[in-house]
């Protein structure tokens, strides 16, 4: 009897894990799948409702980004190589687009974030922690599995300043760069 039980219960953690892939998507660290919990914004769709907190600790949320193109960065740690090459990388790029905010969003404290920006010398992005809020499950970005399990995925969402989404990007190997020219390219 108690290994019928332990069979029915083996079987419905099964389903659980199958329909939770199903729902999201898998890329790879180091050539290895790693689940992600759903599909980025669709494109021509409005940005899902979010909040994320600013380097001064306050959230912001769509309202705050009204009339503004908006890049969001999302990558698991910016104390990781290619997470810091990426945020110098639109740090470039922010300088010369109008009417356009970056924000480089992970899920590190706000203090990590600015403490790096400053080292660096990067004023033209901004940061945002998703560390207390929905985001990563808006976006569908949360890796649900791995040694990164609980961060972001590397991924890039551009909206215009009706906040519909025009371009969105999930990086297939979490080590690689985003495609920064389909970000940009997809705003002109």
């Amino acid at each position: 009897m108690a290994t019928k039980k332990k069979a029915k219960k083996k079987q419905a953690k099964k389903k659980v894990k199958t329909k939770a892939k199903k729902a999201g998507t898998t890329v790879t660290l180091g050539g290895n799948p790693v689940s992600v919990s759903g599909k980025l914004p669709a494109k021509g769709k409005l940005l899902p409702k979010f909040s994320l907190t600013t380097s001064a600790l306050q959230d912001i949320t769509n309202k705050d980004l009204a009339g503004k193109r908006v890049i969001f960065n999302i990558f698991p740690s910016i104390d990781t190589p290619t997470c810091a090459t990426s945020t110098r990388k639109f740090n470039e790029i922010a300088a010369s687009l109008q009417n356009t905010e970056i924000y480089c969003v992970s899920a590190d404290l706000p203090f990590a974030q600015g403490r790096f920006c400053g080292t660096e010398g990067l004023t033209n992005v901004k940061t945002a922690s998703s560390f207390r809020s929905n985001f990563g499950a808006a976006f569908g970005v949360n890796l649900t599995t791995s040694v990164l399990k609980g961060v972001l995925a590397r991924a890039v969402v551009v909206a215009d300043e009706k906040g519909k989404v025009l371009h969105t990007e999930l990086v297939s190997e979490i080590a690689s760069e985003p495609n920064y020219d389909a970000a940009i390219n997809s705003l002109r």
